[in-house]
């Protein structure tokens, strides 16, 4: 997979964690506070990640498995709220990043 791609792999799901953690600030029926932590950790993982891709650092591998790791737990938890579209869009877009996570841990 192309550098470009992997980096925007890496902000689209930053991107839908965050907005899965607006979405889930605004919730008023459940308490949605593991998700909303699993969604910001995950979206700082994905951006720092993203960042080390982009400048070819030699940490990268180390933060790959760590964003593979991370971005399997927020699809895990969004899973739980299957009736929230967004959280629905978390998840996938968390399980396609932790897939190219691993792939390019196993191309490094």
């Amino acid at each position: 997979m192309e550098k470009q791609k992997i980096i925007d792999v890496l902000y689209f799901c930053a991107a839908q964690c965050t907005h899965c953690y607006d979405a889930c600030h605004l919730e008023k029926e459940m308490d949605m506070s593991r998700c909303m932590m699993d969604d910001q950790d995950c979206a700082d993982i994905c951006r720092l990640t993203g960042q080390l891709f982009e400048r070819n650092s030699d940490n990268t591998d180390i933060f790959l498995r760590l964003c593979q790791e991370m971005c399997e737990r927020c699809a895990e938890e969004c899973d739980k709220h299957p009736q929230m579209e967004h959280c629905k869009k978390c998840a996938e877009a968390c399980r396609k990043c932790a897939a190219m996570c691993n792939e390019q841990r196993l191309v490094h």
